[in-house]
């Protein structure tokens, strides 16, 4: 049989795909409306928030009651979970009607009977001395403000009990038990069916992140990115929003889309002009709508011979378990089934009839299909884009009588949905055991969260510094300083503050062309400096960058590559610096316990090409002073913190007894590094520094570098997370190889994890790339806090060490406040994101007389080594060494 044009207008045009695609392209609108913070007031699609931040990852395990609300009966639910390997769930279920009078009649009395089913529930399993946690599934629509307080807006299902509209539905459950008095119990949760649906899926699939419901009525759920929730505070993680789709369209959206059929049924409805889109989709409006196409049919005798009957005519006749039984797999059934439905309907329909409302229910449903894979894909869409996937893996949980009843729906909407995104491979998962299981799940993950946050806090507080233990941390240090500086203790102390015999900082009147040779890892430089006096003074430089072979790194002093440098100016006498040791993979033999300038000297004559004189040796930390102090006269400390850290700063010369005098200052180079290798910061550090410590290449020494500086801060973030998965608190207890591996976290990750401009998806990238393949947005969170948690300790310990150095100036000098200048410099300071406010702030807490500013060296310590050799120039023109 042909249907008649007009029913093919009005219907079948829906089933095009460019009409999808404006349904996608006005749906994916109001759903950032509803997210808007703004426009959500406006917005059709409501989008509101559940609190529910997490899915489940398997490892939920505990006793759970569920009570499951969203029509004329409810069930309580015992719900066992076991992890055992085997994520194991038992159920136990009893189903309570509530009587007509209750609907209608008071809140109190309603829940006053809700709370007497659960009592007894509970003395029927023998738990009533229990008190356990329990999920709240109230499948109507509400204003959710916390996990465990939803407002109800309005009744919807034949429901007016009054005194319930505009109050928290949790806080009179509990009143009616706590009323009774004779058990009670834990109301974690309270969610819709939706959330219900996708909660109970995403245990058995952990790609689950959208629920869907397609039944009496129809709606969406899916976890969203935070920094898109604008009606929720905080940018971190996703949380679950339920869309409420159903009201798509009440806002004139669908006016375009929606055919008289639409419109009839909504004037008849009994809310007018709300949920459009569910009344284009959903059970309760399917029968009726082949109902009106077949009346209409026969009016213009194009079926019944157009006779029509009083059962015809009457709305609510043709149900939507009609459209199911006539639409079967095997169309000869669906025909039988069509002429007894439409006998029933008091019709003496023929077989060309029959064949006419088949086709009418097929027309319906799928448009039906097509409408909901249509606004599927929005989300799709959204959460993909969300991930910045190029293709997207996800499962969507699914319930509602639509979808399991209807033998061709479930088809036709995983058909057009994979039509319309080829670029997501998509699962769809039948929820078997309603929302009741949802809502102990959604507890059952809340009580895992909840337990597994207090364990990560606990080994968090570890390195957690309370504003005491940085105060200690200084006062030791400032003893270890002294310790240093005093020649009768000089031996024994870890800060050993040795003197560099810079006794003056640039006043800004030097002036020449200076050589400097920067040498502190495997490149060094080679800078011709300018430095020009005066009004106009300035410092030009030239270098050039030259590398330092490994087998050189490794082979003898003598093989130290020297380049040529141009002629430059030369000053007596001579320096000396006597190498201790070798650090940064340095181990070129005969070296440690040698005068480097001897050495450089010896190299230059040996090539018999050049010659000069050197002037100064001097290490980073000094030449960053150096340079800040060319710019601001105030800046009497240097500080370096990167791939390890140090300091120096202007001590007075009485307090120098390594060297002899007691006119003016000196620069002391503290190679702070060490502070702790005697113990002084064992009880700061924590399982995770000894365990850095003891892999180190030199195990008990340089404890405080070890604590604060980037080679080390990886490694400690690597141990936590070790122990957090070891305890299944991260990356679902799974230990990789890749995480067992020794510096994968370099001090640059740290950096960019921990930066405000990343996305949660972009640290998730950066696992990945780690090799952490496995882990999901809950890893990202946590990884990051951890991340942040060592970072900030090292901020602090560095903060704690500079109060302690400027303080001690201020002593010197006798000074209620002092004003200066850190010249600082090195990649953690540099890059870090928080690092450096973080340290600024604990030096402003803990040196409170103290005004510091904190210069940045931009160019590097070379300059710094020719400013030194300029400002001796200074001294000695002006006659005053």
């Amino acid at each position: 049989i042909t249907l008649p044009l007009w029913l093919i207008y009005c219907l079948t045009s829906l089933l095009h795909l460019h009409t999808l695609y404006t349904d996608f392209l006005l749906f994916r609108r109001e759903m950032d409306k509803g997210l808007g913070r703004d426009s959500n007031p406006t917005a059709a699609v409501k989008m509101l928030p559940t609190f529910v931040r997490s899915t489940p990852d398997g490892t939920e395990k505990g006793d759970f009651l569920a009570l499951d609300l969203g029509g004329t009966n409810f069930r309580v639910l015992l719900v066992k979970v076991s992890d055992n390997g085997k994520q194991k769930v038992e159920m136990e279920n009893q189903i309570y009607a509530i009587p007509e009078e209750l609907m209608r009649g008071s809140g109190s009395e309603l829940f006053d009977h809700i709370a007497e089913c659960l009592a007894n529930f509970l003395e029927k399993l023998g738990i009533k001395n229990q008190k356990l946690p329990l999920g709240f599934t109230f499948s109507f629509p509400c204003q959710q403000t916390k996990l465990d307080e939803s407002i109800l807006v309005s009744w919807t299902k034949g429901f007016k009990s009054h005194g319930v509209e505009g109050r928290d539905v949790v806080s009179l459950l509990r009143k009616a038990i706590k009323k009774r008095g004779d058990f009670d119990i834990d109301i974690v949760a309270v969610i819709n069916d939706t959330v219900g649906t996708m909660m109970t899926c995403g245990y058995d699939d952990h790609h689950c992140e959208i629920g869907l419901i397609v039944g009496t009525g129809t709606n969406a759920c899916y976890m969203e990115e935070m920094r898109h929730l604008e009606l929720v505070e905080g940018d971190e993680g996703r949380m679950c929003v339920n869309m409420e789709w159903g009201a798509f369209g009440d806002d004139g959206a669908l006016d375009d889309l929606r055919t008289d059929f639409d419109r009839e049924i909504d004037a008849g409805s009994l809310n007018p002009g709300k949920q459009l889109f569910e009344k284009m989709i959903s059970g309760m409006y399917m029968g009726e709508l082949v109902r009106l196409i077949l009346v209409k049919m026969a009016k213009e005798d194009l079926v019944f011979k157009g006779h029509t009957t009083p059962d015809l005519l009457t709305t609510g006749h043709f149900q939507t378990s009609f459209v199911s039984a006539i639409e079967n797999d095997k169309d000869q059934e669906g025909l039988v089934s069509a002429e007894k439905v439409l006998r029933g309907l008091g019709l003496d329909p023929s077989g060309e009839d029959c064949v006419a409302t088949q086709r009418v229910c097929q027309v319906v449903s799928t448009r039906a299909a097509h409408l909901c894979a249509a606004t599927l894909v929005s989300v799709l869409r959204q959460i993909r884009d969300n991930k910045a996937a190029e293709r997207l893996r996800t499962t969507i949980g699914v319930d509602g009588s639509v979808y399991k009843n209807h033998p061709q729906f479930a088809r036709r909407l995983h058909k057009m949905v994979r039509r319309l995104v080829p670029d997501c491979d998509v699962r769809f998962l039948r929820s078997e055991d309603g929302s009741g299981k949802g809502a102990a799940m959604v507890t059952a993950v809340a009580y895992r969260l909840a337990t597994q946050h207090a364990e990560r806090q606990r080994i968090l507080d570890a390195l957690r510094l309370s504003r005491e233990q940085l105060l200690e941390v200084k006062r030791r240090m400032g003893e270890e300083i002294n310790r240093g500086l005093a020649k009768e203790s000089h031996d024994q102390a870890t800060v050993k503050m040795l003197p560099t015999y810079v006794r003056s900082t640039p006043d800004g009147t030097e002036h020449g062309d200076f050589l400097a040779l920067d040498l502190g890892g495997t490149n060094f430089r080679v800078l011709l400096v300018r430095v020009r006096g005066g009004k106009r003074r300035s410092v030009e430089m030239h270098n050039k960058i030259y590398a330092i072979p490994q087998e050189a790194m490794q082979g003898t002093g003598e093989e130290m590559p020297i380049p040529r440098p141009p002629n430059v100016m030369s000053i007596p006498p001579p320096p000396q610096g006597i190498l201790l040791k070798w650090t940064k993979g340095f181990k070129a033999t005969g070296c440690e316990g040698e005068d480097v300038v001897s050495l450089l000297k010896d190299a230059i004559h040996r090539r018999e090409e050049f010659d000069l004189d050197v002037v100064a040796v001097v290490n980073d930390t000094v030449g960053t002073m150096m340079t800040c102090g060319y710019e601001d006269p105030l800046c009497e400390v240097g500080l370096i913190v990167g791939t390890g850290t140090n300091a120096c700063y202007m001590e007075e010369m009485q307090n120098v007894e390594l060297v002899e005098g007691d006119e003016g200052r000196m620069c002391v180079n503290m190679e702070w590094g060490a502070f702790g290798d005697h113990g002084e910061l064992d009880d700061f550090s924590t399982e995770f520094d000894r365990a850095v410590d003891d892999c180190a290449t030199n195990p008990g020494k340089q404890r405080y570098e070890k604590l604060i500086s980037g080679m080390y801060l990886g490694e400690i973030v690597r141990n936590v997370l070790l122990e957090f998965t070891a305890k299944g608190l991260l990356f679902r207890g799974k230990l990789s190889e890749r995480l067992k591996t020794r510096g994968i976290f370099e001090t640059k990750f740290l950096s960019q994890i921990e930066s405000d401009r990343l996305a949660l998806r972009q640290v998730r990238s950066i696992l990945q790339h780690l090799g952490l393949t496995s882990s999901t947005c809950d890893d990202s969170i946590l990884v990051k806090e951890v991340c942040s948690v060592v970072a900030r300790r090292a901020a602090q310990l560095c903060g704690a060490g500079l109060a302690a150095v400027v303080d001690k100036i201020r002593q010197n000098r006798n000074l209620s406040e002092l004003k200066i200048t850190v010249g600082v410099d090195g990649t953690l300071y540099k890059l870090h994101p928080h690092f450096s406010s973080i340290m600024h702030e604990t030096v402003r807490d803990l040196a409170p007389q103290c005004e510091v500013t904190f210069l940045q060296s931009e160019d590097g310590s070379g300059k710094g080594a020719a400013l030194i050799t300029a400002v001796a120039c200074r001294i000695r023109d002006a006659g005053q060494r």
